[in-house]
């Protein structure tokens, strides 16, 4: 699927479509810029599992961003322009 710029020129929307917890900082620069709700903060147990951050807040090791709702990113590119890990993937829709 393409779409157009305002003037015209061919865009193709690439979106989110995971986040990879090992190289993620959870900074919520991603977060900040989205105006979509596309993604969420969470935390890391111990046991590396992601958890909320309201039901095992003693035992995070770190928090992580993670998609909450992937249908509804836009497929502007935001997030990734901001993310200083380098965690996101995204693709173009089939």
């Amino acid at each position: 699927m393409s779409c157009a710029t305002r003037d015209g020129r061919n865009w193709k929307p690439e979106y989110l479509i995971s986040i990879d917890p090992k190289r993620c900082i959870g900074c919520g620069r991603c977060y900040k810029v989205c105006g979509r709700e596309v993604m969420m903060l969470k935390g890391i147990n111990e046991a590396g599992e992601i958890v909320d951050l309201e039901d095992d807040d003693d035992e995070i090791e770190r928090k992580v961003m993670v998609l909450k709702d992937a249908g509804a990113c836009i497929g502007c590119g935001a997030c990734a322009r901001v993310c200083a890990a380098s965690c996101q993937n995204h693709a173009s829709a089939s």
